[in-house]
Order: C-alpha cells, then sequence, then structure tokens
C-alpha cells in the first residue's frame, strides 16, 4: 500500500526542484490554455469539482488532447471502452464522458479535496497507477521530459522496462507552461510556509520567562517576602 502523504512530500519536493529538459512542453500548453479548449474543460470542472489544469494535462496524456478520445483512457467516447476502465460509454459527448471519468472511474477525481501542487500532482500520478511509487520512482506520468525523470516505463501492464524512456510530455512540466502562458493557474502548498519540502515545520519560539530579582522575585522565596514588607511599609507610608 502506498503512503500517499510520503508521496505528496516526494512530489512537493520534485516540483520545488523540477527543471524542463524538453522544448515540445510550450507549443502543447498552448493548446491546453486556448479559450476554446479551456472553455470545455472549465465546462467539466464545473460539474465535477476537479480543476480545469487537471482535466487538460489529463487529456494530453491519454489521447494527446484528441476531442474524440475519452479522457479515461483515450477509447473512443462514443463506443464501449476496451480498455482500462473498460465498459464505459458510449456518452453523447467528449464532456459526459469526462465527467464519467472523473466521478465514477478510480482514482475518483472528484472526490478529491487536496488540490495543493503536491496533492494534483499526486492524483494525477493516480489516475495513471501507483505502480512507479510501488518501486521508489518518479511516475513519468507526471515527470517525464523533467529533470526528475530518467528512465523506466511500464511498457504494458504488469511489464516494467527500467530502460524505457517515456516520450510523452509528463503533467508536471506541462503545467509549468501552463502558468507561464496563463497567469490566472496558481497553486497552493499544503506544507508551512516556515517548513522546507518532505520536513517538518519549525517549532515555534517561546520567549524565556524573566529570570528571578529583587522587581521579580520567585513566589515564595525570601526575596518575595522582603518586598511584601517593602510594599507595607511604603503604603503606609
Amino acid at each position: 500500500m502506498t503512503d500517499l502523504n510520503a508521496l505528496k512530500q516526494a512530489n512537493a519536493r520534485r516540483w520545488a526542484n523540477a527543471k524542463i529538459t524538453r522544448v515540445s512542453f510550450g507549443g502543447l500548453a498552448k493548446h491546453l490554455v486556448d479559450p476554446g479548449a479551456k472553455a470545455r474543460y472549465q465546462a467539466v470542472s464545473a460539474k465535477t469539482g476537479v480543476p480545469w489544469p487537471f482535466i487538460a494535462v489529463a487529456h494530453e496524456r491519454e489521447c494527446s488532447q484528441d476531442w474524440t478520445g475519452s479522457l479515461a483512457q483515450g477509447d473512443p467516447w462514443n463506443r464501449v471502452s476496451v480498455h482500462v476502465p473498460v465498459g464505459r460509454g458510449p456518452f453523447r459527448s467528449w464532456e459526459e464522458g469526462a465527467i464519467d471519468a472523473l466521478a465514477n472511474c478510480a482514482p475518483y477525481a472528484a472526490r478529491n479535496k487536496d488540490w495543493s501542487i503536491e496533492g494534483m500532482l499526486t492524483k494525477l500520478e493516480e489516475y495513471n497507477g501507483l505502480g512507479y511509487a510501488a518501486r521508489g520512482k518518479p511516475s513519468p506520468y507526471v515527470w517525464s521530459g523533467t529533470d526528475q525523470y530518467k528512465s523506466g516505463k511500464y511498457v504494458r501492464d504488469g511489464v516494467y522496462d527500467p530502460d524505457a524512456i517515456d516520450s510523452q510530455p509528463g503533467c508536471a512540466g506541462l503545467l509549468m507552461e501552463m502558468m507561464a502562458l496563463d497567469p490566472t493557474i496558481s497553486f497552493k502548498s499544503v506544507r508551512p510556509p516556515n517548513s522546507a519540502p518532505g520536513l517538518p515545520p519549525r517549532p515555534a519560539v517561546i520567549p524565556p520567562a524573566p529570570a528571578p530579582s529583587i522587581t521579580h522575585p520567585s513566589k515564595g522565596s525570601v526575596g518575595a517576602f522582603i518586598a511584601t514588607i517593602l510594599s507595607t511599609i511604603f503604603r503606609r507610608n
């Protein structure tokens, strides 16, 4: 069983350090933030609560932003799907199929509440499968095309090739380029602002109590007794 909190921390560190290594991201990102495409993603977002950038990059990964392909696995949405998730559809539109994929198919992205950057990247990784996380490897679905990914790919179901290299653009690099093109896209982190990725927050600093003195004697001490007598004498005077 994959520890999703640990995976979120790992993805937060990767995001903080990642650099894009392929030039193809920019052109693809332009298509994803195109006003016409964005409007369609936002329509699905309004029905599911899933942020539209998540929908956009998943669409690119699943079927290269082909509007005849289902968001769930890239099969034609107007037919019954034959790839996992199997048996979905047919649907009346791309939007209807996308809503089904997010609401009714694992990992049930429409139920997710954590849309910080680490939450989004981890949900995208779940969308493709946690086989890479189980191996302690960055998922190419998320990190391909950045310096956080070198090699390793499931070339078919259950078959992992450590030397295979994923040629598709990863979701993280796409999101970076989309943010550069569309200033409305931003993500918050669930990590406290005074902590480094993957590290516990620094403890709050509590100022020490003042040391005992004539003006601040310890309770029950001789100094406190003398201070009480002096106070009584001056009040009488």
